[in-house]
């Protein structure tokens, strides 16, 4: 979710000014100005006018910049429905999000948050626009031509894992978020349920590595603050030192559990240097000389919190089979048209989701799992 550039210009059909031009769509629009505006207005952000662009590369939420004279704001929705429940829950991100701030992690600030589903068809909620950069596969200056801070940044988006990890769960505005029982034990059946919900045709090895992974489930260690989808490409890193990250963003799937499933996603989805681009697809760019190796993250880790980092297989494992599942869904809203126009990248997940089960399988095979 960038919040500095790379922004698209919104198709027609995914945003106009009107309900009534809404009505007369087939598919239903992402945005209606004018229920934007209101609410924008009645929350006292800015006046007048405003103008959308869609930003970011995710695809599972939808992620605008909004300007509004001198304003800038980003908005969150979640795809076009119908989509399975406890799913694209934007309202408990925007809670969880408000919960983490006076505690320190680096969130972006919410400003307000809409659940009435009376104005864009679904919840949405609207933040702070964060001046900086979110890098995937390309560089800015001077990490393009400056391998010691990109060393730096790979260090430090490490410490801010470690951070995030830091937080005390017994902090009172977190108790919305503590459940009862196993995380790693929800997060397979949950999996599990999404994947016979959203699969598009039959990929046996999904459904393998779910057995194993329940088969071979790590003993628990005591729970964390967990943001779901840890990786470069969910920060964004300050414009005045590129070695600094500002804010993490994209909490869809934070919550207190394992913190080594975060640190086997960050892994999972980690390309370093010189190696083939991680099988995720995110942030390639970490792949240029002097970024830390997966051995240095993992070290670097250990040092910040003291956590045994031995059999992070099954945690890689784990990533890997839930972003074949999560991508899985992308690609179905992909072949039913649900995403936004020209919105044709998705279409790589018909190779990448059986690849991703595979990857899942082989990491538990070094395992022995």
């Amino acid at each position: 979710m960038s919040h500095d550039g790379g922004m698209d210009a919104a198709s027609d059909h995914d945003v106009v000014e009107t309900a009534a031009e809404a009505s007369r769509l087939r598919q239903a629009p992402l945005l209606v100005l004018e229920s934007v505006r209101s609410f924008l207005d009645a929350h006292g952000l800015g006046s007048g006018d405003i103008a959308v662009a869609r930003t970011g590369e995710g695809r599972s939420n939808f992620t605008f910049v909004v300007e509004r004279g001198d304003e800038r704001y980003v908005l969150r929705r979640p795809p076009r429905p119908p989509f399975p429940a406890s799913t694209h829950d934007v309202v408990r991100e925007a809670r969880l999000q408000l919960a983490l701030a006076p505690l320190g992690v680096r969130v972006p600030h919410i400003l307000a948050v809409c659940d009435d589903t009376s104005l864009l068809g679904v919840p949405f909620y609207v933040m702070e626009h964060i001046e900086g950069k979110v890098i995937t596969d390309a560089l800015p200056r001077p990490l393009d031509h400056d391998e010691g801070a990109r060393h730096a940044l790979g260090l430090h988006l490490v410490d801010v894992l470690a951070e995030i990890h830091g937080v005390g769960i017994e902090e009172p505005a977190l108790a919305p978020f503590l459940r009862s029982g196993n995380y790693l034990e929800r997060q397979l059946r949950r999996f599990g349920e999404l994947w016979a919900l959203n699969a598009t045709r039959s990929i046996p090895a999904v459904e393998e590595v779910g057995g194993r992974l329940a088969a071979r489930l790590p003993d628990p260690v005591p729970a964390t603050v967990v943001h779901g989808d840890f990786r470069l490409g969910n920060m964004i890193v300050s414009l005045v030192d590129p070695a600094e990250i500002v804010a993490a963003v994209d909490w869809e799937m934070g919550a207190v559990g394992d913190p080594r499933a975060d640190l086997g996603y960050l892994l999972a989805t980690y390309t370093e240097p010189g190696a083939p681009v991680s099988i995720v697809g995110s942030s390639p760019a970490t792949g240029a000389p002097g970024f830390p190796s997966k051995r240095e993250l993992r070290e670097r880790y250990a040092a910040q919190t003291g956590t045994d980092v031995q059999g992070l297989e099954w945690f890689v494992a784990l990533a890997l089979w839930k972003a074949a599942v999560f991508c899985e869904a992308i690609y179905g809203r992909y072949v039913r048209g649900e995403l936004a126009a020209g919105d044709d990248a998705a279409a790589v997940f018909e190779e990448t989701v059986p690849r991703m089960a595979a990857s899942a399988a082989a990491s538990l095979d070094s395992s022995g799992a």
